[in-house]
């Protein structure tokens, strides 16, 4: 959210200087970790409708932000698949209840497809004939995160915006808009996830464990997802047959690496979908802790008339922050936000 909010402000003319307690490789950011899939339908059965239509926004303006990226960004919108094991068609039935219920609640999102076998083997041929029903999410995407840390860092490097490296700050060391302070900002923005904890007391961490798999007998053209009661796992492809497979919330912002159980758990679950995966070689397990706020939704709070803190963005950060980045610059450039009321994204007034 920080690079993304400070290329476009440095874009739009603005003097732009980030302060940034970590280093250029975003290693402690979860942005770094995330699968990045952008999901809105598919995410709808555990967030709100709001968070379903920023999602929507943000697959509209992903291609244009993309287009402005002078480094190429992996990007695609090949939908998402949904699959299931025969035990587990009872659960399966709830989720797809519960994405028709979104869909009636927010117009205009694509319509869900329901698949036979050969429906899920024209989509993924290499599933073979693993799987006899599956759901197909048109229209959803994802893009590679890493590359877009790397060539948003690269954007501000030649917008020439001055970053200084392991360097934290708060909003109180700043006091924006002072002009007889020439030193002062006009503006100060808060994107720092959990590390804002000390002025937004409610924030949260929520752990999740990733793992990155070279797997080169395993094809998949899109985001797929495996519903079981106990371990529902993702799985995102990125090129080169690289997969980014993830699952696990636990309430903690405990950072230490993954159990062996978790491991074990969503490996096997990959496995299960495609036994390609056997084969593959563990590029790289990680851990992260989300910013998630009470309510899991996102928000953007005024601590001043000229210090925004957004933050809560969650498990949705890549899906949402296209909506979030262009409330905050009709906040900057208008005072006001009309995209925040269409989006119903809470707009807050710190308490006293």
């Amino acid at each position: 959210m920080g690079r993304l909010l400070a290329w476009q402000l440095a874009r739009a003319g603005y003097r732009v200087t980030v302060y940034e307690a970590g280093t250029a490789d975003a290693q402690t950011s979860p942005a770094r970790v995330a699968a990045a899939m952008l999901a809105p339908l598919a995410e709808s059965a555990i967030t709100e409708p709001s968070v379903v239509g920023m999602g929507r926004y943000a697959l509209t303006r992903w291609p244009e932000l993309i287009a402005q990226l002078s480094q190429p960004v992996f990007f695609q919108q090949e939908g998402t698949l949904i699959l299931w094991h025969r035990q587990d068609a009872a659960e399966a039935q709830r989720f797809a209840s519960l994405l028709r219920n979104t869909q009636e609640r927010v117009p205009g999102l694509p319509r869900l497809q329901t698949l036979d076998g050969a429906g899920v083997r024209a989509l993924e041929p290499s599933l073979e004939n693993r799987y006899s029903q599956g759901l197909y999410l048109p229209g959803e995407g994802q893009l590679d995160n890493r590359q877009l840390l790397s060539a948003l860092l690269h954007e501000l490097q030649v917008l020439e915006v001055q970053i200084q490296w392991n360097s934290p700050r708060a909003p109180g060391d700043f006091q924006p808009g002072a002009r007889a302070e020439p030193q002062q900002p006009d503006w100060v923005f808060d994107c720092r996830g959990l590390g804002a904890n000390a002025q937004w007391g409610t924030l949260r961490g929520v752990r999740g464990e990733v793992a990155r798999i070279h797997a080169p007998d395993v094809s998949l053209s899109r985001p797929t997802r495996l519903i079981h009661p106990r371990y529902p796992i993702y799985i995102a492809p990125k090129p080169g047959h690289l997969f980014v497979i993830g699952a696990t919330e636990i309430e903690s912002g405990d950072l230490s690496p993954p159990s062996v159980r978790s491991t074990l758990e969503l490996l096997s679950a990959a496995y299960a979908v495609h036994p390609g995966f056997g084969e593959g070689r563990i590029v790289e397990i990680a851990t992260q802790c989300r910013p998630t706020l009470p309510d899991n939704l996102p928000a953007i709070r005024r601590l001043g008339p000229r210090t925004l803190q957004i933050n809560g963005l969650y498990r949705h950060g890549f899906m949402i922050s296209p909506a979030l980045l262009d409330v905050v610059l009709e906040l900057v450039q208008e005072q006001r936000s009309t995209l925040a009321g269409r989006l119903d994204l809470k707009l807050e007034e710190a308490a006293a």
